[in-house]
């Protein structure tokens, strides 16, 4: 059973970035985003004040900076050839003096310098200089080419995807079990979250390394009338009979997920949410059929927007139709409009087209899918039908 990425598929990631590098005309890179470093080097970190950076050296020898009590962290983890490390941020040396000092002694002076950012960032207080005043270089943006890297998805990450799906699967039935009229929403997820993870841990064993949130199911605040707001937020609501819900369930594997969604509903269902459920499933039947390799991501956004226009509900949706997942939950390109990307095959994708209705509530189911030669799989499998989705 795979449950990690093999180090040498890291090393096979790092010679395809240093030859984007050359095509670039680039000599050497910094790299600060948190997800590219861990894409590019298995060093999966907590991104705070204190900076951390990859830096790949025109001799093609890649280092990592990090404030020292990651030092040890970084040399366990890291495919890495060097770690240098500061004392603290922000120090009585600021760290970007010290990067500095890696940059010059390791020949990055005066030579073409691809970067992500310009400079660190994070929302937890740093403060510090742009990399372009810490050396004489011509630096070059490397925006979105690291992210383009991960458009496709190697058999690995596959299978480390389809993982994530059998656990959230065990998730959102547990929660599905648990949902009953009179109990509240954060009890429900609680119950099936810890218990979806309990399982898994056992199952999996101590090989199993989740770099990101472990089994769980929720109701993200989408109950009853609240469901109608497509990115609600966890109320504390009690379940009522007839609440229509919209669930998210998932698990990280290797920093790896999934995204499983249903609308369900509590012990029972009228007549308008049929009606409307009914809307949804067929708007993502047109998604699903529409994704095919060599097709654009707008010309599947294209097809659904063009079902509601034939139904009359286009004024009820509010989002595209879908995105791109693997390290992130919400990756590029996007089921939208103004996304012209080419579908390839291993691309992996959500399709998650909703309905919102004022004072009924939210209609909205997502899986994951895999791009084929021939088509797609289906890696979520929870059932779709509205039968099965009353609790």
């Amino acid at each position: 059973m795979l449950l990690s990425i093999p180090n040498e598929e890291f090393k096979a990631r790092q010679a395809d970035f240093f030859n984007k590098l050359l095509e670039k005309k680039c000599d050497a890179a910094v790299i600060f985003a948190a997800t590219d470093i861990f894409y590019l080097t298995g060093f999966h970190f907590i991104a705070t004040e204190r900076p951390i950076g990859l830096l790949v050296d025109p001799n093609d020898k890649w280092h990592l900076i990090v404030p020292r009590l990651e030092h040890e962290h970084a040399e366990e983890y890291a495919v890495m050839d060097h770690v240098h490390s500061y004392p603290e941020y922000p120090g009585t040396k600021h760290p970007m003096k010290y990067v500095k000092e890696v940059l010059q002694f390791y020949g990055f002076e005066g030579k073409t310098i691809g970067y992500d950012s310009i400079s660190y960032g994070s929302p937890m207080g740093y403060r510090g200089p742009t990399i372009d005043t810490l050396i004489e270089a011509d630096f070059v943006s490397l925006y979105g080419i690291i992210e383009e890297m991960r458009f496709v998805k190697s058999p690995n990450e596959i299978e480390l995807i389809k993982e994530s799906c059998r656990w959230g699967n065990l998730a959102h039935r547990l929660l599905q079990k648990y949902t009953k009229s009179g109990i509240s929403e954060i009890e429900i997820t609680g119950k099936a979250s810890q218990e979806a993870t309990l399982t898994m841990i056992e199952t999996l064993g101590s090989d199993y390394k989740p770099h990101g949130q472990t089994a769980s199911a929720t109701f993200r605040g989408q109950v009853g009338s609240e469901s109608a707001f497509p990115h609600a937020v966890t109320q504390n609501v009690i379940m009522s009979k007839g609440d229509t819900l919209v669930t998210g369930a998932a698990a990280a594997v290797f920093g790896y997920d999934s995204e499983l969604e249903r609308t369900m509903f509590v012990e029972e269902v009228s007549k308008e949410q049929e009606k409307y459920f009914n809307y949804m499933y067929n708007a993502q039947e047109v998604a699903l059929n529409a994704i095919k390799s060599g097709a654009t991501y707008a010309s599947v956004e294209e097809q659904v927007q063009a079902y509601y226009k034939q139904e009359g509900i286009t004024e009820l949706t509010k989002h595209h139709t879908g995105h791109n997942i693997g390290l992130l939950i919400h990756e590029a390109p996007f089921f939208d409009l103004g996304d012209d990307t080419i579908i390839e095959p291993g691309m992996v994708v959500t399709v998650e087209p909703g309905i919102y209705v004022k004072g009924v509530g939210g209609f909205r189911h997502s899986d994951t899918v895999l791009v084929t030669e021939n088509g797609i799989e289906m890696l979520t499998y929870y059932p779709r039908d509205l039968e099965s989705l009353i609790s």
